[in-house]
């Protein structure tokens, strides 16, 4: 198809993200419906597609959300009225059907396998508290720091983007928020200067900022994970972000 101008029309591509669990309308702190939301806003960057983005309550779904989607959590992709669901489809769809897509997806099994566990283990690290694994999450974290010092590139594969990328970020600042809430004496170490130089390079990419939740929502997250209650206080804080 094309516009009057004789450009082509871009597809209109709709992701529906999870809400906040603290007041139902920004972003919530959904890992998965982050990465998709960086990947599509790097191509809506490239004016490959138009994109917008729709926050859903999932303690308070809309009646046309349950009828479409029946019991189906976001991340949803929307592109010309076909629904996308379940995250590998997503990643599957926007890799071949979207314009620009393809170009995300780089094939990198060394960095794949660096990046994979990291998340895991610092679901062991909240769930346990001790020394040995917060010892095995820092351990990994200096394996992705020495992988940056090797590469010396802005990212993980190299000084563009890629989806590697937009899957490691949004649980490094998972760690960073929610590590150090949970965890006595955890954060991520400064002399650990390549990771840092990344975080600090993703910091500055309207694609991560854009998409970031509220250091409130990543810590309510993991709350609602451990069954501790939010108190009134909490519902009332302005959203803060920490990206320094």
């Amino acid at each position: 198809m094309e516009e009057g101008n004789g450009q082509p029309e871009v597809p209109e591509i709709e992701l529906i993200i999870k809400a906040s669990t603290i007041d139902g309308r920004r972003k919530g702190a959904c890992l998965f419906c982050q990465e998709y939301f960086m990947d599509l806003y790097l191509l809506a960057e490239l004016k490959t597609i138009s994109l917008k983005v729709t926050t859903v309550d999932m303690q308070k779904p809309p009646p046309d959300f349950r009828s479409n989607f029946e019991a189906t959590p976001p991340p949803i992709l929307i592109d010309g009225g076909l629904a996308v669901l379940e995250n590998e489809k997503i990643e599957r769809h926007i890799m071949k059907n979207i314009p620009g897509g393809h170009n995300l997806f780089v094939q990198d099994k060394e960095v794949a396998v660096l990046i994979e566990n990291v998340y895991s283990k610092f679901k062991l690290m909240l769930l346990k508290k001790d020394d040995q694994s917060m010892k095995n999450l820092l351990t990994q974290l200096q394996k992705i720091d020495s992988h940056l010092g090797k590469k010396e590139t802005r990212f993980l594969t190299g000084d563009t983007l890629c989806c590697f990328d937009c899957e490691l970020m949004p649980r490094l600042q998972h760690i960073r928020v929610a590590g150090s809430f949970f965890v006595t004496g955890f954060e991520i170490p400064r002399d650990l200067t390549n990771l840092w130089k990344y975080m600090t390079n993703m910091y500055n990419l309207d694609a991560f900022t854009q998409s970031c939740p509220a250091d409130q929502d990543i810590i309510n997250h993991y709350k609602l994970q451990q069954g501790v209650k939010m108190k009134k206080h909490e519902e009332l804080e302005t959203p803060t972000f920490t990206m320094y």
